[in-house]
């Protein structure tokens, strides 16, 4: 595939003999300079904008526009323009931005013209030295001449979004997490400083360099991004601990789950599913194992822990484009982006996590995912690397079978009557291993009940209408009220499919739609 290509070629520039920098005179060791000096010294949180930008509300920050006549690089017609963002709303602080040419570095400035602003009033108020909170890149990513599309955006902690050349707008990645999900509450270290390295004439990639500061950690960052189907980033990061971190997350993604298939649809909501991801993909590349864990929305906060010995990448992918599965003209939630981590070199014995917060409504993400190492020095310097693919569909395909439904009910929809407490739990499997079975074949579940949960039954049986197998169980929570299974078909000795791993928390609402 090209874009296995480009990962190959991205690799081989990630990883030039120290000294050798295609940026002539800037790089990344100039940026670790500063992080481990900002390391030893004592944290200083950015200072925040004035408080009426901070209080506007969605609707009234969207009525500010940076004007596109005004990107950087416009006015050489070159591959890459830049346009900025106005502190504000979820944007509390403004970062340094800078542009590398020839190995000269220059700060962008901060003007009031730059933005177009529906309140005049507003206007006025806003201060002349207020600064950026970030930029979004644009590039001709439709194949369309002269006209400039927003893939990749920087802006708010350490965030970024990007888009491929066929989706939308939708989950979000950053630099780094620090104690996502504990009770004392996560931190929030931000990217400060940017350079941004402007791409010679006819470049089918770019160069941004990031400064990261926290309260318990520095750090610095180089991304090479290369718009396309899928969008690439490399990432190289070098991390400076100014103490222990207790659950330090690489490689954050952060995403949404309203709701979906397989959970209750709130009431009121004519939507069949809201979300930005369906599910969680790993592979432990020790094991071969493919896991897909379906994602929910849960009515207390939850926190798995999935053990790896050799990572070979994870993902929160939206496997379901089709429309009429949303049924949303406006959110385009069928066009909404996967994201794949393929670590570069080995990153050792750790664990993927997936945190899932409840949310109200579509309005928050509540869906995190991201790389424990098994240990991260207290002081020192840490180096990881990875590529990060954001683009339609599945990114990580594989020739196993995957899971493409999810559906739970009340456990007496199917069989020879009601069993108290259980769930009917039902999923469809399709995919190159599977199609070339005749329907008749002798395929079998490999199902096992974790937490205390009792396996009733389970069966398979061909699903014509959709070309796929489905895989039925019937399963009573355990004792404490959790509901754990994990699955996969088999054919004789022959594992088909992805493994399916599903858990339900005690007291989460499992069946039934709202009115």
């Amino acid at each position: 595939m090209a874009w296995v290509l480009r990962l190959l070629l991205w690799f081989s520039l990630a990883t030039l003999p120290d000294g050798v920098h295609a940026e002539g005179g800037f790089d990344l060791e100039q940026v670790v300079d500063r992080a481990r000096q900002l390391a030893a010294e004592r944290h200083v949180p950015p200072a925040p904008v004035p408080r009426f930008l901070r209080e506007l509300d969605y609707d009234a920050w969207r009525n500010i526009r940076f004007d596109p006549e005004q990107s950087l690089w416009r006015e050489d017609g070159g591959p890459f323009q830049v346009m900025l963002v106005l502190p504000g709303l979820y944007y509390w602080h403004p970062v340094s931005l800078n542009v590398v040419e020839q190995g000269e570095v220059r700060p962008v400035p901060f003007a009031r013209g730059q933005y177009l602003f529906a309140d005049r009033e507003l206007e006025r108020r806003v201060p002349s030295d207020l600064g950026h909170a970030g930029f979004t890149l644009t590039h001709p990513l439709s194949g369309r001449i002269g006209e400039y599309n927003q893939f990749l955006v920087f802006a708010g902690a350490s965030y970024f979004r990007a888009v491929g050349r066929d989706s939308h707008f939708g989950l979000s990645a950053r630099g780094l997490a620090v104690d996502t999900g504990l009770p004392r509450g996560e931190q929030f270290p931000a990217f400060t400083t940017f350079w941004l390295v402007r791409p010679e004439p006819g470049a089918h990639s770019m160069v941004v360099y990031a400064l990261l500061e926290g309260e318990q950690v520095t750090g610095a960052y180089r991304f090479d991004v290369t718009p396309g189907d899928p969008t690439l980033i490399g990432v190289q990061a070098v991390l400076f601990p100014r103490r222990a971190i207790e659950l330090p997350g690489l490689a954050p993604l952060t995403s949404m789950f309203f709701h979906g298939r397989h959970t209750p649809r709130p009431r009121g909501e004519w939507r069949p599913q809201v979300h930005d991801s369906d599910g969680l993909l790993m592979r432990d590349a020790d094991s071969g194992e493919w896991l897909w864990r379906p994602l929910i929305n849960p009515e207390v906060l939850t926190q798995d822990f999935f053990e790896v010995g050799e990572l070979s990448g994870f993902g929160l992918l939206q496997r379901d484009r089709e429309f009429t599965s949303y049924q949303d003209l406006e959110a385009h939630y069928h066009r909404r982006p996967s994201a794949w981590v393929t670590p570069v070199g080995r990153w050792g014995a750790g664990r993927v996590v997936l945190t899932q917060l409840p949310t109200p409504d579509e309005t928050h993400d509540n869906i995190v995912a991201f790389w424990q190492p098994a240990s991260l020095p207290e002081q020192g310097e840490y180096r990881f690397a990875y590529t990060l693919a954001i683009g339609a569909g599945d990114l990580a395909r594989h020739e196993l079978g995957q899971v493409r439904h999810t559906l739970v009910g009340d456990g007496n929809r199917i069989g020879g009557g009601n069993v108290e407490g259980a769930l009917r739990l039902l999923v469809d499997f399709s995919g190159p291993a599977l199609r070339q079975l005749a329907p008749t074949a002798a395929v079998t579940g490999q199902v096992t009940a974790l937490e205390g949960s009792e396996l009733v039954e389970q069966f398979v049986q061909y699903n014509a209408p959709c070309g796929c197998w489905r895989l039925s169980m019937l399963v009573r929570p355990g004792p404490s009220g959790e509901l754990a299974v994990r699955a996969y078909l088999r054919h004789g000795d022959d594992s088909l499919t992805e493994t399916w791993s599903y858990r339900l928390p005690p007291g989460q609402r499992r069946s039934g739609a709202g009115h």
